[in-house]
């Protein structure tokens, strides 16, 4: 049996953790800290006050910053819980960041190391540059794909997302609408699952937020669409309702045209055995096999014609993948191997290695009080 580690689980403060209704990081986040607490692990979660968690939880704030109104600058509310993640590091034997690269600058000053989880896009100009400067903090990608735009940076490894099996259960007779879940806007295509929709004659939910920046979208280009007599509009649901609507679909529209990290809706339609029609961008290919757990195409007619293919599918094949690949004890398993690598003191060369001792000042970070471990070069 793996060795019991202390764990630092640091997780964004947009929602909590997990979130009441959309948010991708925050779920996983909670899905892997609540799966390594069952596991015997010491996991410290930092996330906002409402979150629900078996780990000991520090809070940065009282309630998730997308809730609050009175939030006005979500930016110094993450730094100061990673001051406080930082000042504490001595306690934890490996901090696990998912707040992209706002940890990076405190990372190399604290003895215990530190690995962050990238969950976003990657393809900006400003990226490479930051996670350049700071080389020796290691990263882990939530698909191949993701890595595509930085492929000089220092990746430890790739662990997709899991989901616990309990959560969803599958439904492997076809149901009679198509289904789009997720967030309004114009990288996930919600016109052209209506276009893909209307093409194939076949009734479509939407299940999906708004975020502010996209309202001008939504208004401008959405809603009109939305008069289609086929379409219908939920807004954003919760988790039973999700579940619900995964379960009695036909299949799963994912029309995305962005280069998609991971997509954690595919994985959560594979475990209700629904299969996925989607376009071939991003992590889409890692996670949909062609033909077995649905259809990758590439334009909305081949897209359209694909849902009169649907019901030949296996559905049960959808969930057999799932289970195979993606449920949240895979992914715990994949982290645990590499928090004991990361916590054995090793150079680049694979020998072990003693950390030399701290020096005797103390090196202020921001008013941080810690003290600096001396690496070996």
């Amino acid at each position: 049996m793996s060795r019991l580690l202390r764990i630092a689980q640091v997780a964004p403060l947009y929602e909590r953790v997990p979130p009441e209704h959309y948010g991708g990081t925050e779920r996983v986040v909670s899905y892997l800290t609540e799966q390594l607490v069952r596991l015997g692990h010491d996991v410290t979660l930092f996330a906002s006050g409402d979150s629900i968690t078996t780990a000991q939880l520090d809070a940065a704030c009282s309630r998730a910053l997308r809730r609050d109104s009175a939030c006005r600058d979500p930016l110094a509310t993450h730094v100061r819980m990673l001051a406080r993640v930082y000042r504490r590091a001595e306690r934890f034997d490996v901090i696990h960041c998912h707040t992209d690269y706002l940890g990076l600058p405190l990372a190399g000053f604290v003895r215990p190391p530190t690995v962050i989880t990238l969950h976003g896009r990657l393809d900006l100009p400003e990226l490479p540059l930051v996670y350049a400067d700071h080389m020796r903090v290691p990263l882990v990608s939530i698909s191949d794909a993701q890595r595509l735009p930085m492929s000089a940076a220092n990746w430890l490894a790739t662990v997709p997302h899991g989901v616990p099996p309990a959560l969803y259960t599958p439904e492997y007779t076809p149901g009679s609408y198509l289904l789009f879940v997720g967030r309004i806007s114009p990288e996930k295509r919600p016109d052209a699952a209506i276009a893909i929709a209307a093409a194939a004659g076949v009734p479509l939910k939407i299940a999906a937020k708004v975020d502010a920046v996209d309202r001008e979208y939504f208004q401008s280009i959405i809603r009109p669409l939305l008069k289609h007599p086929l379409v219908e509009f939920l807004g954003e649901v919760d988790d039973a309702r999700k579940a619900q609507l995964l379960r009695g679909a036909l299949a799963l529209l994912f029309p995305i045209d962005w280069p998609e990290p991971f997509g954690l809706i595919l994985i959560e339609a594979l475990a209700c055995g629904l299969p996925v029609i989607a376009r071939r961008r991003g992590s889409v290919p890692e996670i949909i096999r062609d033909g077995v757990t649905g259809f990758v195409r590439e334009i909305d007619d081949e897209l359209a014609r694909a849902v009169h293919e649907v019901p030949r599918l296996d559905r049960r094949a959808c969930r057999a993948e799932f289970e195979a690949r993606f449920t949240a004890a895979n992914m715990a398993r994949r982290y645990i191997e590499l928090y004991e690598r990361l916590a054995e003191p090793r150079d680049i060369r694979g020998r072990t290695i003693r950390p030399l001792q701290p020096p005797a000042t103390p090196l202020l970070i921001d008013g941080i009080g810690d003290r600096a471990a001396a690496i070996e070069n």
